[in-house]
């Protein structure tokens, strides 16, 4: 007997086995109470809400093609608000590469709205319908439902055909509530997967075994002509996810990406083993995965790629002795030779030759040439795996969970990650985008370690300021702001390509409608040094005179107002992105004619295990006033368990930011 197989993906059990009886939801069968509802019974602030969601995936046989997948989902949205409007939009990706196509497909799909207390369905249309590219391996088939109001109901039903076997993530939560969310997966013995649950809110799940039979056709019969068939049984597991009432998923501040945090059924395939067949293993572990990874056409063989760049690196390299300067010239060399093009991906679009001929590429094209070229210099450098931090966090050994790549050299002080799809990154700084948790290493002996991608190393934000007051609260100064790492690189990217008035106009609004003069930058294309910029300024609502006295916040317009965590408790761990230091160091001379009369206090406030600190001093002498502040955090991820510290410790910091300075006639 041979089953025809293609790629696959799915099974392995990891929840308590309880019973529940689902409930019946059919499509079409709109209830008046259903439009008649104003608001969402449990969250009367939510814009719209799931009614029922129900899924199921089910690997089957098919007497063409082998097993392949096949995946069924209806869903019902209540519009509460105009804001939920958004929810009438649909749109499910699919491979489409023409040798491994998905199929898509939407039907019964309509909205309802109660019109003279009456139901009046309004059926979706072919014209609001159509596909959409991605890239060359995926598209997606998109919905817009129709006359959708405050009060309408939408529902509808999509279908995916797959060759490849894969059971699709189904989430849970979203960020509306979901009344009911339920879904099924139907697994031949031959598949066994891998399934994680992420999230705090738990389903509840079933599981059955059923025997099931596969009837083949075999050519040749009785007497050796015309045909006859062969039946073959198999068990099947059925499991069976039901969760209800499940609450929005909130964005809430510093969060990384809240899809990390949404409950969710993730499905990974771990091992195929058909009958009188070797088994074959898949993502058991991460050696296995990265092994599978390397060895794909569009990323292992395209580092091996040299003859296209040997002869401009030759003068790339000319004179670069060390490896720091070999790694900053080659770094910046095809930082300059080729140009993101916006697509993400660790597999090679173009591929590095036709890349580095046409001067762009994708994520994989651009940083895997970056590691052959660092390679061939004589570099120990290696390709490493990400997440990015809109994809999530790659929770357990599997294939899919990336979907970019950099590069890494190791050297003996150290591993040094760089990037070339990002102008101003540099080496161990690298796009925001790219800083999420770990990173998996691979090495051409297709051994793999994972890389830690958070920065250690705080990124400094130094704020040199010195300021004058006159007798009716105008307020006139200097600035030198200098930024390093991180803050440095944000900076860049915030004026790069924009023109100088432009964001000095904006500079001005966000800084209490400033006057800004004699702006100048230092180091604006220099990655390795500090970006700088100074200028004067003038403001008349930085103070306030009231009853012959002058109110002034000293950090004026640096002044943090408002604490980003308000919550009173916190699921989710508070993501910097990177550890930072803010410091200030301001002289603010007195108008004549005034004396100080009142002061802030000295302020020191230090957080458990080195968290953070926050120092406030401030004296006066001879009609001048000296003020420094640090506000220094040192872990880039706090966890939940900190963050009752954490908002303690912004609360008291604004309350002293915000404390004025009194000044009263002599």
């Amino acid at each position: 007997m041979k089953i025809n197989q293609l790629p696959i993906i799915v099974f392995a059990f990891f929840f308590s086995l309880l019973k529940l009886t689902a409930q019946e939801f059919k499509l079409g069968k709109v209830s008046i109470a259903e439009l008649e509802q104003k608001v969402h019974p449990k969250d009367t602030a939510a814009s719209a809400a799931v009614l029922y969601k129900k899924g199921k995936t089910s690997i089957e046989y098919d007497q063409t093609d082998g097993f392949v997948t096949l995946t069924e989902v209806e869903t019902r949205i209540k519009i509460y608000k105009k804001e939920g409007y958004d929810l009438a939009n649909k749109e499910v990706w699919y491979y489409s590469a023409s040798n491994s196509r998905e199929k898509v497909l939407f039907s019964e799909a309509a909205t309802f709205n109660l019109v003279a207390g009456k139901i009046e369905k309004t059926k979706l249309k072919s014209d609001g319908s159509f596909d959409e590219i991605i890239n060359k391996y995926r598209s997606r088939k998109k919905i817009t439902m129709p006359n959708v109001k405050e009060g309408s109901v939408i529902e509808f039903k999509y279908t995916i055909r797959s060759p490849f076997r894969e059971i699709r993530d189904w989430d849970f939560q979203m960020g509306i509530p979901v009344n009911y969310s339920e879904f099924t997966s139907y697994v031949p013995e031959y598949y066994v997967f891998n399934v994680r649950q992420k999230g705090y809110v738990f389903p509840k799940v079933t599981t059955d075994k059923n025997t099931k039979s596969i009837t083949f056709l075999n050519k040749g019969g009785s007497g050796g002509s015309g045909y006859s068939n062969s039946q073959h049984n198999y068990f099947e597991t059925k499991t069976n996810y039901i969760a209800e009432n499940l609450p929005a998923m909130r964005e809430e501040a510093y969060v990384n990406n809240i899809d990390n945090y949404t409950s969710s059924v993730q499905f990974e395939l771990s091992m195929v083993q058909f009958p009188n067949e070797p088994m074959k293993a898949y993502s058991t572990d991460w050696n296995s995965v990265v092994k599978t990874i390397y060895n794909y056409d569009d990323f292992g063989p395209e580092l091996n790629k040299t003859g296209y760049f040997e002869d401009d690196l030759k003068v790339v390299l000319d004179g670069k002795v060390t490896s720091e300067d070999r790694i900053m010239a080659i770094l910046n060399y095809v930082k300059s030779s080729v140009k993101w093009n916006d697509y993400l991906g660790y597999s090679c679009d173009s591929g590095v030759k036709k890349a580095y001929k046409e001067k762009t590429g994708n994520i994989a094209d651009i940083n895997l040439m970056l590691t052959a070229m660092l390679r061939h210099s004589g570099l120990n450098a290696n390709p490493v795996l990400v997440s990015t931090r809109s994809n999530g966090i790659s929770l357990f050994p599997n294939r899919t969970a990336f979907n970019y790549v950099i590069a890494a050299v190791e050297t003996p002080n150290g591993t040094i990650l760089l990037d070339a799809t990002s102008k101003y990154a540099s080496p161990n700084i690298l796009p925001f985008r790219v800083l999420n948790w770990q990173g998996r290493l691979i090495r051409k002996d297709g051994t793999s370690e994972s890389i830690d991608l958070v920065p250690k190393k705080p990124s400094g934000d130094n704020v040199f300021m010195n300021y004058e007051i006159d007798a009716e609260g105008k307020v006139t100064g200097k600035v030198r702001r200098q930024c390093t790492d991180y803050n440095a690189m944000s900076y860049r990217n915030e004026i790069d390509g924009v023109k100088e008035d432009v964001y000095l106009e904006k500079l001005e609004n966000e800084n209490n409608k400033i006057e800004i003069n004699d702006y100048s930058r230092t180091n604006e294309k220099e990655i390795l040094l500090p970006a700088i910029e100074t200028y004067s300024f003038k403001g008349d609502n930085l103070a306030e005179v009231i009853g012959g006295k002058i109110y002034i916040n000293p950090m004026l317009f640096y002044t943090n107002t408002e604490n980003s965590f308000k919550q009173e408790t916190r699921e989710y761990p508070v993501d910097f992105g990177f550890p930072f230091a803010d410091k200030f160091n301001i002289t603010i001379k007195l108008p004549e004619g005034f004396a100080v009369e009142t002061l802030p206090a000295p302020a020191a406030i230090a957080m458990e295990d080195n968290l953070g600190t926050f120092k406030f001093n401030i004296a006066e002498n001879s009609g001048v006033l000296q003020l420094s502040i640090l506000h220094q955090i040192n872990e880039a991820v706090v966890t939940p368990e900190k963050y009752e510290m954490l908002k303690e410790y912004y609360k008291a910091m604004i309350a002293k930011e915000t404390e004025k300075v009194v000044l009263k006639r002599i």
